[in-house]
């Protein structure tokens, strides 16, 4: 392949990225992996919440966060790119929908300050990287 080709190649991709462009698997994606890892986080933090919240932040957060590497997954598996831009977007909704929530548990003084600490930052990360993300679609 002619060195204008590959460059020309490379062009077409940064306009008009598709999910394989930016992994051959969206477990490959670090925002997909950094969702997981906030996923866990949050479970094990909303372990010691109180037995009243089972309905309420407990399975908000939990809920929520399993919705962003859910959407991930989903969005990487859609056959368009149309269909695809959606769904970081719903992910990004549902990290700044965890960050909420995790305001309210520390109000509350629900939970470990540490472990609420790390959820924050984790959640954070993960809104960041589906803002980089929607971005370059």
């Amino acid at each position: 392949m002619t060195t204008t080709a590959v460059r020309d190649q490379r062009s077409a991709i940064r306009k008009n990225p598709t999910p394989a462009d930016f992994a051959k698997s969206y477990r490959e994606l670090l925002v997909w992996q950094r969702s997981i890892e906030l996923t866990v986080a949050l479970y094990k933090l909303t372990r010691a919440f109180p037995r009243e919240e089972i309905f309420g932040l407990t399975s908000q957060l939990r809920h929520a966060s399993v919705s962003i590497a859910s959407n991930i997954a989903e969005g990487y598996g859609r056959g368009s790119k149309g269909e695809y831009r959606n769904f970081p977007g719903m992910a990004r909704g549902s990290a700044l929908e965890v960050q909420a929530q995790l305001v309210i548990a520390r109000e509350l003084g629900l939970g470990n300050p540490g472990e609420i600490a790390n959820a924050e930052r984790l959640a954070d990360e993960s809104g960041k990287m589906l803002w980089a993300m929607m971005q370059k679609l």
